[in-house]
């Protein structure tokens, strides 16, 4: 058990985030999950090959590379076939996500909760705001070749909350709605691999949580904060290794820089609150992660956990898309 110090707690209540270090083992905690994404890869590929879109499966390639190759040779992001969540519009019956085993193990790992713990107390729910982010070069991305992912498609992949490229300046209870304003949610992030200055770790406003939520803008990057409300020149970047943790208020501005490394940056992007408090996306299906009170309710079968997310795709896909954000671009901040 690896709970925060009184000083780690001070820290974060005063700079609005905490990096922990070593927290994750590389081996037992990070190491299934990459071997689970590495079978999703295999039947993207599988699958991508026998439509004739692309000219190989490229299995010689360890999986950075080869999901790099993929997206530019298809012309298509394929980011929501690995996130653990659905997309913001647009779901259909057949729209992909995954929900393995590995994935929920880690949002049950025993050493995240007991730093969740720390911050939100011994009844936690998992948030069912989540992403896995696995983001390429962003020059292979956005070049100019014929072999390029498309830009209708990279836009599309954006508007669904998929964010391959570098991700505007916001706040993470600015991606919920207003029934989550009052819920204590802690941000819980961390890289699978190593996260540089290079290929894009995160940019992070110490102290900007004290100002509370700031508004938000709709753009073609994604909702953003206007520069004009917050100081982003005391903007600090966070590198991590693979085994660190940050966590992070609702309130904290932040972003990412740009992938401009030869490889990719892969992270995950999850959130925990005290359970029974709202998430903010009650339409997608979370759960307890543990309970020190009533330990009958957990949900501890990854099974359960996948079937809940299939039937929440096949509701919605049903409805017209539903909101995900309050944010309109009227606004006179927004002009």
């Amino acid at each position: 058990m690896k709970h925060l110090s009184a000083a780690q707690i001070e820290e974060f209540n005063e700079q609005g985030f905490l990096v922990v270090k070593d927290v994750l083992d590389p081996e037992e905690d990070i190491a299934p999950v990459i071997a689970e994404y590495g079978e999703v890869l295999e039947h993207l590929a599988q699958e991508l090959y026998e439509r004739g879109d692309i000219s190989s499966t490229f299995d010689h390639l360890p999986f950075g590379e080869r999901l790099t190759r993929i997206y530019v040779e298809s012309g298509k992001v394929h980011a929501q076939y690995f996130d653990f969540s659905l997309p913001q519009k647009g779901i259909k019956a057949d729209t992909p996500f995954w929900t393995g085993p590995a994935v929920f193990n880690a949002l049950r790992n025993e050493r995240l909760l007991d730093l969740a713990e720390s911050l939100v107390g011994p009844e936690i729910y998992s948030v069912p705001v989540q992403h896995v982010r696995i983001k390429p070069p962003e020059h292979l991305l956005l070049s100019s070749e014929d072999t390029r992912v498309s830009p209708d498609d990279l836009q599309a992949a954006i508007e669904g909350g998929n964010l391959v490229i570098s991700t505007p300046w916001h706040q993470d209870l600015g991606v919920v709605l207003p029934d989550a304003d009052q819920t204590d949610m802690l941000t819980v992030w961390f890289p699978l691999t190593e996260a540089t200055v290079e290929n894009g770790c995160l940019l992070l406003v110490p102290g900007s949580h004290h100002d509370g939520l700031l508004r938000h803008c709709p753009s073609s990057s994604g909702i953003h904060i206007p520069q004009q409300l917050f100081r982003e020149e005391d903007a600090v970047p966070v590198p991590m290794e693979p085994g660190d943790v940050l966590l992070m208020t609702r309130w904290t501005c932040h972003s990412s820089l740009p992938n401009r490394s030869g490889g990719i940056r892969w992270s995950f992007d999850l959130r925990y609150c005290p359970t029974g408090q709202s998430s903010g996306r009650g339409i997608f299906p979370g759960f307890v992660a543990r309970s020190r009170a009533h330990p009958e309710t957990e949900l501890r079968d990854p099974e359960t956990w996948d079937r809940m997310w299939h039937e929440a795709r096949d509701l919605l896909a049903m409805e017209e898309d539903p909101a995900f954000n309050r944010w309109s671009a009227g606004h006179p901040v927004c002009a």
